[in-house]
C-alpha cells in the first residue's frame, strides 16, 4: 500500500496549554497519540509541565487520496503512567479530513481539548500544524529496488512503536494496531515471491466496496474479507449519516422527493447511415411532434449524438417524426437544394419508459422510410423519462429554449473571502527630495495601500526637518482589506507628502506570499521593505509593516440580519456540517406579465435563484409562462441552525441580445422571501405556497405566487443544541473585534467583490441580481423602513402598557377577586421569600407548556403589512427610489439632504437592533425556534427545583460575588445566555 501512496499527512504537534493537573501534585507529565486512518504515532512524555512543548513531526500515509476528507484525525493526551497510578486521560482533539491545507497554508492553530465522557474533568488547549504533501509516485524502471527495501522500512516502524503501544493496552485501539502490523509485516518474503503481495495490494482497492453479494457474505469469510471488514468498520466509525449525504457526488439529483416528476420525451440522435457512401453533402436530421420541430446541425461527417428533450405536457401531438435529409450545392447554382433521406415515425404511447438508476436505453438503427431512395437508416433512442434524468441537463429544452446558455440551470460559488490586515509601523531613510524648497518645509506624510480598487490611508504625522536624516515617522496604524481568492497580485505601500504633493515612493508585497493566521495568539512577524520613487530613485527610503491574512473572522458579505453563513475564512477552523437543508423548487402561479413579446401581448421569462452560505443556484428560465413549473432540488450543508435561506425570482432579460447596440437587458426583479432556518422541525417538509411582492415607485405590487419545500434534516440532536450555546462569530471576532463602521465599509467592499466575480461567470449572474439577493441598499435611508422599524418598537413596548394598565387594575380593584387573590400573594412572599424563584420559573415553565400548542406552524414570508409598503406616500416613494446621493438640482439643498439622510440612516438601524431585541424576547415566548424556546423551558423546570433547594439568599450572595469577579477570572467571550439571547429569531428577516 506504501508503493502506491502518493501522499502524506503531516501532524507537527507543537504545544499545548493549560493543562489539568492529573499526577495528585499539581501537574502532569503528558504525551500525545496521533491516529489516523489505521495509523498511530506517540509523541515524547513531557515531565511535570502543564504547557508542554513537542515540536514534533509526524508523518501518516494516505492510503486513499479521494476519501481523505472522511478520514478522521484524532489526537488525545494521556498522563504518562509513570508518574502516576495511570494513564490519565487529559483530552482530545478531532478534525476533520475536509479541513486538511495543502503544504504552503498550513497555520498553528489552538483547538480546545474535548471531553471524553460527561464526567470528565478537561480543560487547555493543544496547538497543531496539519497538512499534506503530495508526493510523485516512483518511475516505471526504478521500482524493483524500492520494493526489496519497502518490507525493511515496515518492520523497522512497527519494532519503533512496540513499546509506547505497549504502555497503552486499556486505549480500545490497541487490537487494531496490531492487526494493521500484521498486514505489514506480511509483505516481506523473499524477493522471488514479491508478485503475490502486489497482486494482494492491487486487489485490496475493489474489496471497500459495502454491501457484498449475498453469495459471498454466505461463505466463510477469507482473510481478505476480514481485511475488507476491518476497512468497513473503520470507515463506519469515522463517518456519520450527515457527513455521508454531504459526500454524495449528485446530491440535489439524488432523491427528487420534494418535487413532481414532471415527463419528458427524450430522443437522442447520434447518426445516419446513407445507402450511396460515396456522399459526401451535408446531412442534417429534423424533430417533427405536431407543431414542435427542431433541426440539428448540418455535418458532413453523418455524427451528431444530442438529446432533445420535449416537455410531454407541451405537445400536441401523439406521433414523432425523424426526418434525415442532404443539402446538396450544384456548381452553377448558389442556393442549396435538400434531398430528403426518409423518415420514421414512432407512436408516443408505444415509448418505453425510463427511470433512473436505470441504464441509458441504447441508441438502435432504425430504416428511413423513403419513395426515391432505399437502404438508408438512422441511429437514435426515444424515451420517456423525467427531469431526474442524466441527458437532461445537457439535452435541448423544449420549454427552456433549447440550448440557450443563459437560460439553463447552473449552481455559482461565491468566492472565498479573507480580511487582510496591514499594520504601518514607521519608515526610516526617507530621501524627500533636495533644494531650498526642501528646507523650508516641514513635510507631512501619510501611507496609502492599495489592493485591486481598495484604497485605505493612515493619518497623517510630521516631523523634524526635511533635512533632519534621523527622523522615523510612526503611525501604528491598521489598515483592513478584503481579499477574494484567487488573490490579487500585489498590494501596493505608497509613503505621501502632502506638502509637496507627490510620492516619496511605493513597495509591493506580495499577496500570495502573506502569512496566515487563525487567531489573536500567532505573533506576526513585522517586515523591512525598500520604497521605490521610480526609474530615476531606485531607493527612497524603506517602510516597516506588518501583514497578514485573518482566518479566524467571517467575511460577512450579506446584511447581518439575514446572514446565511458564519464560519471562519481558514480552513483549519473548519467544523463538521450538523445538518442538510433540502429546497424543492416546484413552481409559481399567476404571475403578472413584466415585458411585452413583439409589441403586442405581455410574457414572463421566470427563473428562481436561492442563495445560502457560498453556494448560489439558478433554476432553468421556463420561457412564456405565467405558471412555470420548475420541479428542481437542491441541496445545502449546514453549519449553523440560526441562518436565513433567501429565494428570489427574475425575469430573464439576458437570454435576448440586442444586435444593434450590442447590450442585454437587465433581469427584472419579481419577488424574494426568506426562511429562517431554526424556525423549522427537523426531518420535515414544510411544502407552502409564498406570495411574491416587490416594491416598486408606485407602491407595493403582487407579482404571483411560489411553491416552495423545504426540509432541514439532522441526525444528532447534541450538536444542534451546543450550536445554541456557542458564540454565533467566531472567536475573533469577539477578541479582536472590528469598529461598526470599520464592519459597515468592509462588508459593502465584500459585497461588490462577490458581485463583481459573479457577473464574471460563464453564463453571468446580473448584478442586478446579486444586489437585490444581498440587500445591499438596507443601510440606504428610507422614511418606509424608518417607520417599519418605530412601529416595531412600540409592538414591542405595547406588553409593557398592557402589564402597567393590569397592575393599575388590580390597584384600583377593578376585578375584587384578582386584587384580593394579589394580597394574598404579597404576604406569601413576605412569610415565604425563598419561594419566590420557583415559583416564578414554574409558572414560565407551565405557561410556556400550555402555549406550546398554539406555536406558529406555517413558515411566515415576507410582511408587507409589517413592512408598511401600504402606507406610504408617493414623495416617500420617491425618496426612497432616489440614488445616493440625491438628484437634486440645488447643491446646498442636496448636501443637507444627503446629511439628513445618512444621519436617519443610523437611526433607522439603532430603532432596528432595539426592536430585534425585543422581539428575540417574545420569539421566546411564543414557539417561533421550537428548540430555543424547548430548552428553556427545560431550565425553567430545573431551575425551579434548584431554587426551591437553593436558599434565596445563598443564590443572592453567589450572584453578586460572580458580577463582582476579579476580571481574571472572567472569559473574553460572551457568556452563554447572552449567545443564547442572540440566536433567538426576530422579525428582521421579514422586512422588505
Amino acid at each position: 500500500m506504501a508503493e502506491t501512496c502518493t501522499r502524506k499527512l503531516i501532524v507537527e504537534v507543537c504545544n499545548a496549554k493549560n493543562l489539568m493537573p492529573k499526577d495528585g501534585q499539581g501537574t502532569a507529565s503528558a504525551f500525545a497519540t496521533v491516529d489516523f486512518d489505521g495509523q498511530r504515532r506517540r509523541t515524547k512524555t513531557k515531565f511535570r509541565d502543564l504547557n508542554p512543548e513537542w515540536d514534533e513531526k509526524l508523518e501518516f500515509l494516505v492510503h486513499d487520496t479521494e476519501s481523505m476528507a472522511t478520514e478522521i484525525l484524532e489526537i488525545s493526551l494521556y498522563n504518562d503512567k509513570k508518574t502516576g497510578k495511570r494513564s490519565t486521560f487529559l483530552g482530545k482533539v478531532k478534525i476533520a479530513g475536509s479541513a486538511f491545507v495543502k503544504s504552503g497554508g498550513e497555520t498553528l492553530v489552538y483547538y480546545p481539548l474535548e471531553k471524553r465522557s460527561v464526567f470528565s474533568q478537561i480543560k487547555g488547549e493543544l496547538g497543531l500544524k496539519v497538512y499534506y504533501i503530495d508526493e510523485d509516485p516512483p518511475a516505471p524502471p526504478a521500482e524493483q529496488k524500492p520494493e526489496a527495501k519497502a518490507p525493511e522500512t515496515e518492520e523497522n516502524k512497527p519494532a519503533q512503536e512496540a513499546k509506547p503501544e505497549e504502555e497503552k493496552k486499556e486505549e480500545p485501539k490497541t487490537e487494531s494496531n496490531k492487526e494493521v502490523k500484521k498486514e505489514e509485516e506480511k509483505p516481506s518474503p523473499p524477493p522471488p515471491q514479491e508478485e503475490n503481495p502486489k497482486k494482494a495490494e492491487e486487489a485490496a482497492p475493489p474489496v471497500k466496496v459495502e454491501n457484498p453479494p449475498l453469495a459471498d457474505s454466505e461463505k466463510k469469510p477469507s482473510k481478505e474479507e476480514k481485511e475488507k471488514a476491518e476497512i468497513v468498520k473503520r470507515s463506519e466509525v469515522a463517518i456519520n449519516d450527515i457527513e455521508l449525504r454531504s459526500l454524495g457526488s449528485d446530491r440535489s439529483r439524488s432523491a427528487y422527493d420534494l418535487v413532481d416528476r414532471m415527463p419528458f420525451l427524450y430522443v437522442r440522435v447520434v447518426k445516419a447511415k446513407a445507402a450511396k457512401n460515396e456522399s459526401k453533402s451535408p446531412v442534417y436530421a429534423k424533430l417533427v411532434i405536431g407543431t414542435h420541430s427542431i433541426k440539428t446541425k448540418s455535418q458532413s461527417d453523418k455524427d451528431w449524438d444530442k438529446v432533445f428533450a420535449f416537455d410531454k405536457e407541451g405537445l400536441n401531438s401523439a406521433s414523432l417524426e425523424v426526418s434525415v435529409s442532404t443539402e446538396e450545392k450544384k456548381e452553377n447554382e448558389e442556393a442549396t437544394q435538400e434531398c430528403s433521406l426518409g423518415t420514421v415515425s414512432f407512436d408516443l404511447q408505444e415509448v418505453p419508459k425510463r427511470v433512473p438508476p436505470d441504464s441509458p436505453l441504447a441508441p438502435q438503427w432504425y430504416t428511413l422510410e423513403s419513395q426515391s431512395s432505399a437502404g438508408n437508416e438512422v441511429m437514435l433512442a426515444v424515451w420517456i423519462g423525467t427531469q431526474a434524468d442524466e441527458a437532461f441537463q445537457e439535452a435541448w429544452q423544449s420549454d427552456s429554449g433549447g440550448l440557450l446558455p443563459e437560460t439553463r440551470a447552473k449552481v455559482y460559488l461565491s468566492p472565498k473571502l479573507w480580511y487582510l490586515r496591514l499594520t504601518v509601523i514607521q519608515t526610516q531613510d526617507l530621501h524627500l527630495g533636495s533644494g531650498s524648497e526642501a528646507k523650508i518645509r516641514i513635510p507631512e506624510l501619510y501611507v496609502k495601500a492599495q489592493l485591486g480598487a481598495q484604497l485605505f490611508k493612515t493619518g497623517r504625522t510630521s516631523f523634524g526637518s526635511a533635512c533632519s536624516s534621523s527622523a522615523n515617522p510612526t503611525w501604528n496604524e491598521d489598515l483592513v482589506f478584503v481579499a477574494a481568492e484567487p488573490f490579487e497580485p500585489f498590494l501596493t505601500v505608497t509613503v505621501e507628502d502632502v506638502t509637496s504633493g507627490q510620492s516619496v515612493g511605493h513597495a509591493k508585497i506580495h499577496v500570495a506570499s502573506m502569512e496566515r493566521r487563525t487567531d489573536e495568539r500567532t505573533e506576526i512577524k513585522s517586515r523591512w521593505f525598500n520604497l521605490v520613487g521610480g526609474e530615476t530613485k531606485p531607493y527612497t527610503g524603506r517602510i516597516h509593516v506588518r501583514v497578514c491574512l485573518e482566518g479566524g473572522y467571517h467575511v460577512l458579505d450579506e446584511a447581518a440580519h439575514v446572514t446565511s453563513d458564519v464560519r471562519a475564512a481558514a480552513k483549519q477552523l473548519a467544523k463538521a456540517p450538523i445538518g442538510l437543508l433540502e429546497v424543492g423548487i416546484r413552481g409559481a402561479t399567476d404571475l403578472l406579465p413584466v415585458k411585452t413579446m413583439d409589441g403586442t401581448r405581455g410574457t414572463t421569462d421566470a427563473y428562481v435563484v436561492a442563495k445560502y452560505g457560498p453556494k448560489w443556484v439558478r433554476t432553468r428560465t421556463i420561457l412564456d409562462r405565467f405558471n412555470p413549473r420548475w420541479n428542481e432540488q437542491y441541496t445545502w450543508d449546514v453549519y449553523d441552525p440560526c441562518t436565513v435561506l433567501t429565494i428570489g425570482v427574475f425575469d430573464n432579460g439576458r437570454y435576448k441580445r440586442d444586435e444593434a447596440a450590442g447590450k442585454q437587458d437587465k433581469d427584472v426583479r419579481v419577488g424574494k422571501i426568506r426562511i429562517r432556518l431554526s424556525t423549522l422541525d427537523t426531518n420535515r417538509v414544510y411544502l407552502n405556497q409564498y406570495a411574491l411582492t416587490v416594491l416598486l415607485p408606485s407602491g407595493a405590487k403582487k407579482m404571483g405566487e411560489i411553491e416552495i419545500a423545504v426540509r432541514f434534516s439532522c441526525s444528532s440532536w447534541l450538536s444542534l443544541i451546543q450550536a445554541y450555546t456557542s458564540p454565533m462569530l467566531p472567536r475573533m471576532h469577539y477578541v479582536k473585534p472590528l469598529g461598526p463602521t470599520q464592519q459597515d465599509i468592509l462588508r459593502h467592499t465584500a459585497m461588490r467583490l462577490v458581485t463583481t466575480r459573479l457577473t464574471r461567470s460563464e453564463p453571468p449572474m446580473g448584478q442586478e441580481v446579486v444586489q437585490f439577493m444581498l440587500d445591499t441598499d438596507t443601510h440606504m435611508w428610507s422614511m418606509r423602513r424608518s417607520k417599519a422599524n418605530w412601529f416595531r418598537v412600540v409592538g414591542c413596548l405595547t406588553c409593557v402598557a398592557t402589564l402597567a394598565r393590569w397592575i393599575e387594575g388590580i390597584r384600583t380593584w377593578v376585578h375584587p377577586p384578582t386584587t384580593v387573590l394579589m394580597h394574598v400573594l404579597v404576604v406569601a412572599i413576605v412569610l415565604c421569600p425563598h419561594l419566590v424563584l420557583p415559583t416564578i420559573f414554574m409558572y414560565a415553565f407551565v405557561i410556556l407548556a400550555f402555549r406550546f400548542r398554539y406555536r406558529q406552524k406555517v413558515l411566515l414570508n415576507m410582511d408587507s403589512r409589517l413592512s408598511y409598503v401600504d402606507m406610504v406616500g408617493p414623495d416617500e416613494l420617491d425618496e426612497e427610489f432616489d440614488g445616493f446621493p440625491t438628484t437634486r438640482s440645488h447643491d446646498v439643498v442636496r448636501i443637507r439632504y444627503d446629511r439628513l439622510r445618512a444621519l436617519g440612516g443610523r437611526a433607522q438601524t439603532l430603532l432596528g437592533d432595539f426592536a430585534a431585541h425585543g422581539e428575540r424576547l417574545e420569539a421566546l415566548w411564543n414557539w417561533r425556534d421550537p428548540r430555543a424556546t424547548g430548552i428553556f423551558v427545560v431550565f425553567c423546570l430545573v431551575a425551579s427545583l434548584v431554587f426551591y433547594v437553593v436558599p434565596f439568599k445563598v443564590f443572592a450572595l453567589g450572584s453578586g460575588f460572580y458580577y463582582l469577579r476579579h476580571p481574571r477570572f472572567r472569559d473574553d467571550m460572551p457568556s452563554l445566555p447572552i449567545s443564547f439571547f442572540r440566536r433567538l429569531p426576530s422579525f428582521a428577516d421579514q422586512i422588505l
